[in-house]
């Protein structure tokens, strides 16, 4: 008996159709929308702390997943070796010496600040917004506490976090004095307040419990978002001083608390990860993860480790201001590449607004550059120099694998005020001696003039304003 296929009928048919229609428009809508941004931003992070860039006690799979999945660079700078300036740099695309951020009195803002980042700054997520994204910010900000300089003023349509370091706002009568408070830290210690939006909502913030917070934010966003282009800026207060973590990771790391606090920070990027595989999104969103500046060493085991790099946070030798940074787009980033093309956490702006298909600003000089070429492995970095400003001092300049130091100077010790001028400058060749020990300036004369003309080149088209970090708060927001 011979049996024919059954003829699908008219509803099946219609059914068909509607799913062959709906599936060819969410492809079509896909293909249009641009990508979402996801930036992680660690503090203090030194370049040796992670798995994937050589630590052999603190245990990341995240990240070192993360790393093994896409990009990791070796040669990613931050703008600054401390926090304010670092911060700017990253949401403007321009060195903090451009808009003030910056200043050789008073390194940060602090809350006895007036200043912040200027209202005729373009940030990221101000970018963006002209291309439709839905933006937020979980974390530590830096850049202004008052109203008019804080994230939701900026561009961001939503802000969960603290305005400041989560050292500050010591209160003198609680716990041991000087630096014992933080070698068995307790959240009573600081006032510190946790903000959403322009509104506090908790003081003092329990600091035990704050990263898991900002990552559980973060990803609320995202799922309240999923259907629309989004930027989640996602600033960790960890790994800076005090040290705090949750109770799933007191002991968790063989590096002790230092070591926990990273692993958690590991976790969190785990979570936002996740997350993304989950909604289908990760084949649509580009990540960054990188840190604001070195491991804070004068801390002793509660400071972090710039690996074969020289000295740390505060200053401008290599361990100051490179960063470990990994960037991650499934489908579009290739996995498992190692990169030594230069970077700086300014082109993450310009490369974020250049995907997005919104106008990088020409009315004013952006300092970052695209990475595309790179990210996507189409061909070499368009970023030639780095410069290494401490304040408003130009310390030093990468240009290709050498770097010249004209001033030198530590930093958070007994001499760290002594600044030493160097004529000619100091010259190292970072791919044979990345820990900068060996000066051979007397070899390559050639190397200095070149780099001498590039830093009148730079100067030739740099107007310094006035600091916004001098600037005092106003007597009425005492």
């Amino acid at each position: 008996m011979t049996h024919r296929a059954a003829r699908p009928t008219s509803a099946m048919t219609l059914l068909l159709g509607m799913v062959l229609l709906f599936s060819r428009v969410a492809i079509a809508h896909a293909a249009k929308r641009p990508p979402n941004f996801v930036i992680i931003y660690a503090d203090d992070l030194g370049y040796g702390d992670l798995g994937c860039f050589g630590h052999p006690t603190i245990r990341t799979p995240h990240l070192d997943r993360m790393a093994n999945e896409g990009l990791r660079f070796t040669q990613f700078y931050s703008a600054s070796p401390v926090c304010t300036p670092s911060r700017a740099a990253l949401m403007t695309g321009r060195l903090p010496i451009r808009n003030g951020m910056c200043s050789d009195k008073r390194r940060v803002l602090f809350p006895d600040s007036g200043g912040g980042i200027p209202a005729d700054e373009i940030t990221l997520a101000e970018a963006l917004k002209s291309k439709g994204y839905a933006t937020g910010c979980f974390g530590k900000w830096h850049l202004g506490h008052l109203p008019q300089f804080l994230p939701t003023n900026n561009g961001f349509d939503t802000y969960y976090g603290i305005p400041y370091s989560n050292d500050m706002d010591r209160l003198a009568d609680a716990g041991p004095k000087g630096r014992a408070a933080f070698w068995d830290p307790k959240i009573e210690y600081w006032n510190v307040p946790i903000l959403r939006d322009t509104e506090v909502i908790e003081r003092p913030a329990d600091q035990t419990t704050i990263t898991r917070r900002y990552t559980e934010e973060a990803i609320s966003f995202i799922r309240a978002h999923q259907e629309e282009p989004f930027l989640v800026y996602l600033p960790h207060s960890m790994v800076h001083i005090p040290l705090f973590r949750s109770d799933d990771f007191v002991g968790k790391s063989a590096r002790g608390l230092y070591g926990d606090c990273v692993e958690e920070v590991d976790w969190s990027v785990g979570q936002v990860l996740h997350t993304l595989r989950d909604l289908n999104l990760d084949e649509q969103t580009l990540v960054f993860f990188s840190s604001d500046n070195g491991p804070w060493l004068t801390f002793n085991e509660h400071g972090g480790s710039a690996g074969l790099l020289k000295d740390g946070k505060g200053t401008t030798f290599e361990g100051g201001m490179r960063e470990p940074t990994i960037a991650w787009w499934p489908g579009r980033v290739s996995s498992g590449r190692v990169t030594q093309e230069l970077g700086s956490t300014m082109d993450i702006f310009t490369t974020c607004v250049t995907l997005a298909g919104a106008n990088v600003p020409t009315d004013r000089i952006i300092d970052g550059v695209d990475l595309s070429p790179v990210l996507f492995d189409e061909g070499p970095t368009n970023r030639k120099s780095v410069l290494y400003y401490r304040g408003t001092a130009l310390m030093a300049v990468r240009f290709g694998p050498w770097k010249a130091h004209y001033f030198t100077q530590t930093s958070y010790r007994k001499d760290s005020r002594q600044r030493e001028t160097h004529n000619p400058p100091l010259l190292y060749h970072l791919g044979h001696d990345p820990s900068e020990r060996f000066n051979i300036n007397e070899e390559h004369p050639e190397i200095l003039a070149q780099i001498d003309a590039l830093v009148a080149d730079h100067r030739q088209n740099l107007e310094v304003p006035a600091s916004q970090l001098e600037i005092p708060l106003p007597a009425q927001s005492e």
